[in-house]
């Protein structure tokens, strides 16, 4: 195999495994006496484990402030955070929720020492200021598995509406210094947010394993996270005990691993298009990425076969093919259909709302594929036309 060069940006430190999120006390000792928590309005703070994680807070003898996050983080809320708190001289910010949260709370903690807005950094609609650092140090406790955010250098911040945006605040300083991944904080994650973020997890491992960036590093990683969606997503959304609980560790796992992946090499056309959808829609980013990732799969390959035969990721997509289906006889073409009709029978089995249902019809898809070719665009295996991604739309009106 040949080994082009390539270089791997800065990892969080990551502890994973049942029970982690009680080494986050002691870890936000180590950064000093004052800590901000971000979490969501419910998803843990209304848990018996708030009780007790506070505890050990004090016990640790860390004052601590809490905020909360409800729906997408938007640059006004990072902004009034940031006011609210800077005074405080918070030493270690701990996010402990979704993605959503953990975006929110990467921001804040960037800002945190500076004051400023997060729209002077905001790429595509800010000022375009550099980010010179440095960010207050931030623990990420993911409760769900899907964005990968507790990998990432990213934050990504929405404002929705016919003027909207979904844009990232990016650095390598907001990178979190620990991510600790703890599985049964996903026990109370009901099955459909189940269906919505192991899609997302599955689609960003698929499209950095494809993507025009791809290394032999990631792919093995990204390899990795895919058998592990193929091992453990259905018994996480739908099994019993406890097959479920092996199921959110192999699902927990593999966000992870998305995470890592996507902040190495990128993605590709369904998060293209996740973008403006999630700006000028009220469609959960998990859906858009379950709904549109088996006809946004058959579109590259429909395009790679038409305009570059020869080009890796028809065999990558082949390879994964086979992954799913464990059917290891198919030839390339086999194996690429079974992989589409696989997506598809995901989505449908996980029944996973079609655009139509968000108020999307095709009067509005001149207007999503002109804000489709942001970053995530850029490292699709091949640069699709414009009725190309209208054909992706289509399939999932």
């Amino acid at each position: 195999m040949p080994f082009s060069p390539f270089s791997i940006s800065r990892l969080p430190r990551i502890s994973y495994g049942a029970g982690r999120i009680n080494e986050v006390p002691a870890l936000a000792a180590s950064y000093g006496k004052t800590a901000l928590l971000v979490t969501g309005k419910q998803s843990f703070c209304h848990t018996p484990r708030w009780s007790a994680f506070t505890k050990a807070l004090n016990a640790k003898g860390v004052r601590w402030f809490h905020v909360t996050v409800s729906g997408e983080p938007s640059p006004k809320l990072v902004d009034e955070v940031v006011a609210k708190f800077r005074a405080e001289a918070i030493d270690v910010v701990i996010a402990i929720g979704g993605g959503s949260v953990l975006d929110a709370a990467k921001a804040i903690a960037g800002l945190l020492p500076h004051g400023n807005s997060v729209m002077d950094h905001l790429e595509g609609v800010g000022k375009n200021v550099p980010y010179r650092g440095p960010s207050t140090p931030f623990i990420a406790v993911p409760t769900t598995a899907g964005t990968g955010s507790e990998a990432t250098k990213n934050a990504v911040l929405s404002v929705q509406g016919p003027e909207g945006f979904k844009k990232s605040f990016r650095d390598e300083c907001l990178i979190p210094e620990y991510a600790v991944i703890d599985p049964d904080l996903l026990a109370s994650c009901p099955p459909e947010l189940v269906a919505a973020d192991g899609m997302d997890a599955f689609t960003q491992l698929l499209e950095s394993y494809v993507s025009l960036k791809a290394n032999p590093f990631i792919d093995a990683l990204a390899w990795s996270g895919m058998s592990a969606v193929k091992e453990g997503f259905f018994a996480a959304w739908g099994g019993r005990e406890p097959e479920a609980s092996a199921g959110r560790g192999a699902m927990a796992y593999a966000a992870l691993l998305s995470g890592i992946t996507l902040a190495q090499v990128g993605l590709g056309s369904v998060h293209g298009l996740a973008s403006p959808l999630g700006a000028y829609f009220p469609i959960p980013h998990g859906v858009v990425c379950g709904t549109l990732v088996a006809a946004a799969t058959a579109v590259n390959i429909q395009a790679l076969r038409a305009r570059e035969p020869n080009h890796p990721a028809l065999a990558k997509y082949a390879q994964v093919g086979r992954l799913l289906s464990d059917r290891h006889d198919l030839d390339d073409d086999g194996a690429r259909n079974a992989l589409i009709e696989i997506l598809a029978d995901w989505s449908e089995r996980l029944q996973l709302p079609r655009l139509q249902c968000y108020g999307i019809g095709e009067a509005d898809f001149t207007l999503i594929i002109a804000n489709s070719r942001g970053s995530s665009m850029q490292t699709n295996p091949i640069v699709l036309t414009d009725d190309e991604i209208r054909e992706i739309l289509l399939q999932r009106l």
